[in-house]
């Protein structure tokens, strides 16, 4: 026991270490390199959005850097078709007996990190290659199964603003997504920084501080993390109260066509579970839920028609929501 303890310590400050090697290169944005860590430890994926230029790709990129794992990037365009993700098979011939086979020839989705530049900017059927892989984490192509490695990871990006020539992701495939998460502006400091750091001719090297086991051993490690049942009793009031069928709140009913569903609260306690791990804490307290009920209710809550003309967001309600659930009296603040 006090070996794993041992090794479960080193793990956690491996975790600083490596926050601190993206930042070399990334300028700011801590709270959402935080959330994409979070995602990475809780064993999911994430879903990026924010205006051109905010350094999503360099993020992600910095990021597999620091992790010493395989990364691919694919650009989402409206011509990519399935097998441009998954792969294909190929015709080849054994030069020894002459006998032709097919082989699958394996896509960049076979990647430890996979960059999904734009996802918006591909057709559904292009779109919907990912799904599999996101939740089952193996590819199936001509009735074979291939499964992908560990750690796997999913990061998509998408454009806010520009919404001509794109193709909104459905919410079946949205609630795929553990974490989504905004990117916004930096602070009139950070962007001083970023065009001192980013117009010279010095460079950062970023070290590969954790590698593809130790990221398995703690998305295992984040699973023992303990959740008290008062905890676990709020998550499940929390995402009974965005359904306007089940809820008695009246905020909810006026704005929310569709609440959450139940992965939205397995989303919410693993990503807490991860988030306490992250701060070197082996128990959930209150303050690790109510961290990441938004980028987790904001892809799952489907706003109605008055609340968009009164751009009322599903931040709006998960805010709204985080007030009027009553806590637990006993919970760790």
């Amino acid at each position: 026991m006090e070996q794993s303890e041992k090794q479960l310590q080193e793990l956690i400050q491996k975790l600083a270490l490596l926050k601190t090697e993206i930042q070399k290169v990334i300028v700011g944005q801590d709270s959402i390199l935080e959330e994409m860590l979070i995602a990475l430890l809780a064993g999911g994926h994430c879903l990026l959005e924010g205006v051109p230029g905010l350094a999503k790709t360099l993020m992600v990129r910095t990021m597999s850097q620091a992790l010493h794992l395989k990364f691919r990037r694919i650009q989402f365009t409206p011509d990519l078709m399935p097998t441009d993700i998954v792969g294909t098979e190929i015709l080849e011939e054994d030069h020894s007996s002459g006998k032709r086979f097919f082989k699958f020839n394996k896509g960049p989705i076979f990647s430890n990190i996979v960059l999904a530049d734009e996802i918006n900017r591909t057709p559904p059927k292009t779109q919907s290659a990912l799904l599999e892989a996101m939740q089952e984490f193996e590819v199936t192509y001509g009735g074979q199964t291939y499964p992908l490695d560990r750690p796997f990871f999913i990061l998509a990006t998408q454009n806010p603003i520009e919404q001509s020539g794109t193709y909104p992701l459905p919410e079946a495939q949205l609630d795929r997504f553990l974490l989504y998460i905004k990117i916004g502006y930096p602070t009139a400091a950070e962007e001083t920084a970023i065009l001192s750091n980013t117009t010279g001719s010095k460079k950062a090297t970023v070290n590969p501080v954790v590698n593809g086991e130790e990221i398995v051993a703690l998305q295992q490690m984040v699973r023992q993390v303990h959740i008290a049942d008062e905890l676990v009793q709020w998550v499940a009031e929390l995402i009974r109260a965005t359904r306007p069928d089940t809820t008695t709140i009246d905020y909810v009913k006026e704005w929310v066509r569709w609440g959450a569903g139940p992965r939205a609260g397995q989303a919410l306690i693993l990503t807490a579970k991860a988030r306490a791990l992250f701060k070197g804490r082996y128990a959930v307290t209150m303050e690790d839920l109510q961290a990441m009920a938004h980028p987790v209710l904001r892809h799952r809550l489907l706003m109605n028609f008055k609340a968009e003309a009164e751009r009322i967001s599903s931040d709006d309600v998960a805010s709204h929501l985080l007030q009027a659930i009553p806590r637990p009296k006993n919970a760790l603040s």
